[in-house]
């Protein structure tokens, strides 16, 4: 089924992409949006794609949307794919402590998981393509300025020409 939610916090995709990082060699970066939203409420750029990555993305989100760590208000599903990241014990421990329900897309059915993979392209076509990074660091600066822009200025025609923060304003 793709990714689609009614209400915010209904429904979270999660993902990880690469993006070079010119002397730093392939960086990964792991999203967590909400498919309502569609928020860019966490991520997290590293040297690795371990799953220390996905979780601080995800511990961002959290932060992000509830202000707070430990349980979340009310459980909801937490989307990835099949990836040694998503599946690791150190993630599932994670979802599991905050009472997520976590589920994985189909096999080579990326599909699935639609709108956090729209997601990647728009950053890497918006973003990432148009710069070229020196470093870890530098990488660091203009994706938390090009994601800013994307939550908070940037209108998507999926929420009727409003802001991923203004579409959540509106459903509180």
């Amino acid at each position: 089924m793709p990714s689609k939610a009614q209400e915010p916090n209904q429904h979270w995709s999660t993902d990880l992409c690469r993006v070079w990082g010119g002397p730093d060699g392939w960086l990964s970066l792991a999203l967590v949006m909400d498919c309502n939203t569609r928020e860019l409420l966490g991520w997290q750029l590293s040297k690795t794609g371990k799953a220390s990555t996905a979780v601080s993305a995800l511990e961002h989100a959290l932060i992000n949307r509830f202000r707070c760590l430990g349980k979340v208000p009310e459980r909801f599903l937490l989307r990835s794919d099949n990836g040694l990241v998503f599946t690791s014990r150190k993630y599932t421990a994670l979802v599991k402590s905050y009472g997520l329900q976590q589920e994985f897309i189909t096999p080579h059915s990326p599909q699935q998981n639609g709108i956090v993979e729209r997601l990647i392209r728009t950053i890497k076509e918006q973003c990432v393509y148009r710069h070229r990074f020196e470093s870890l660091q530098h990488a660091n600066r203009v994706l938390s300025d090009w994601i800013q822009f994307y939550n908070e200025v940037r209108p998507h025609q999926a929420l009727g020409m409003k802001t991923p923060a203004e579409a959540y304003a509106l459903s509180l």
